[in-house]
């Protein structure tokens, strides 16, 4: 006789329901009970509908090569062997692009059994083009939490395209809780990208300042970014240059869905187009008042000069069941990224100048 599966164990404050990805309350319940904590207090606005921002801790290292810690190491025991010198963030730091970064995080988890976790850039992340990876102890995979996993976080961070101003407390990735238990897919579309109308996308400039990723509209757009437009729907993108562009198709993420923006095939396309993955449930539905959102596009061709054409598809997203209905949407109370079309970073102002 084959053995029933054993339900997964979960924490006391949490109440059992189907697998899925666990909402704000359950988060919120988490944090109360230690297993998830941080060096600073944690502040109300940290806690998203289906994530939770994770926030850079005192100190961080310029290395000489990108590394998985492997079964038997810590990240420090690795930086001992490859770190070149050490950054104080707590006065802020400048991270130089081209360079490589490791991050200790404020935050660190002790995972109860039947929950695991993976980590994504945060949208304000991705739209600038830093490279942002999740570490842990003894990690085989960057952006993944094992279940049951207790210890520090780090986070791998590898300006492209501008170097960046950053501080203890500086936010760039978010963690996603889920059950260990398999999840099923829901469904996944695919999305195309948008070359109509007259602004189709922006270029990003090369040799410019530093962008302070704590100073929201603080930078002037024509510094940083040179606007784009289509003929005839269509768009080379040059090898090594980075592009904001916007998707054909309008979003909407349900109150009981998570959904995340996975690679497409290579076989359609030589390109990465995202950086940020995570859709939180709430975005472009009309119950949060933002029917009509479009998914915001970041794209670096590879190794040759591509020719995108209007719809053509360049990512798809892949939708997840929901432990149970957060206690707020994404877009409550205002986001820098609801109702949104072709948008560059919160960072950016067309008024500066």
């Amino acid at each position: 006789m084959t053995r029933a599966a054993e339900s997964p164990t979960l924490p006391s404050a949490l109440t059992p329901s189907p697998v899925g990805v666990l909402p704000s309350q359950a988060l919120k319940a988490l944090i109360e009970s230690g297993d998830i904590g941080a060096d600073l207090p944690f502040a109300a606005d940290q806690i998203q509908p289906a994530s939770l921002d994770l926030r850079l801790g005192q100190t961080a290292w310029r290395v000489r090569a990108s590394f998985l810690p492997g079964p038997e190491r810590t990240v420090r025991e690795r930086l001992s062997k490859l770190a070149m010198h050490q950054l104080d963030l707590t006065r802020g730091a400048v991270l130089e692009k081209g360079c490589v970064y490791i991050a200790e995080l404020c935050e660190h988890v002790r995972l109860p059994k039947g929950l695991l976790a993976r980590a994504n850039p945060k949208s304000s992340t991705g739209r600038v083009d830093v490279f942002v990876r999740l570490l842990t102890d003894r990690g085989l995979r960057f952006d993944q939490v094992a279940e049951a996993y207790e210890g520090p976080l780090y986070v791998e961070i590898a300006p492209q395209t501008f170097s960046v101003l950053v501080r203890t407390g500086t936010r760039l990735n978010q963690l996603r809780l889920k059950t260990a238990a398999s999840i099923p897919t829901l469904r996944s579309l695919t999305v195309g990208v948008d070359l109509t109308g007259g602004l189709v996308g922006y270029r990003a400039r090369r040799h410019c300042g530093v962008i302070d990723l704590d100073l929201e509209a603080g930078h002037a757009i024509s510094d940083f970014w040179e606007p784009l437009s289509a003929e005839r729907g269509e768009l080379l993108l040059d090898p090594g240059e980075f592009y904001i562009l916007a998707s054909k198709e309008a979003v909407e993420i349900p109150a009981l869905e998570a959904a995340e923006m996975t690679p497409i095939d290579p076989a359609v396309g030589e390109f990465r187009a995202h950086y940020a993955g995570f859709f939180d449930p709430g975005f472009g539905t009309a119950e949060a008042g933002a029917v009509g959102s479009r998914a915001v596009l970041e794209v670096r061709s590879r190794e040759t000069p591509f020719l995108l054409e209007d719809g053509q598809t360049v990512a798809c997203l892949v939708f997840e069941p929901m432990r149970e209905r957060p206690t707020h949407l994404y877009g409550e109370g205002g986001s820098h990224y609801q109702r949104q079309g072709l948008k560059l970073s919160k960072h950016f102002s067309a008024g500066l100048g």
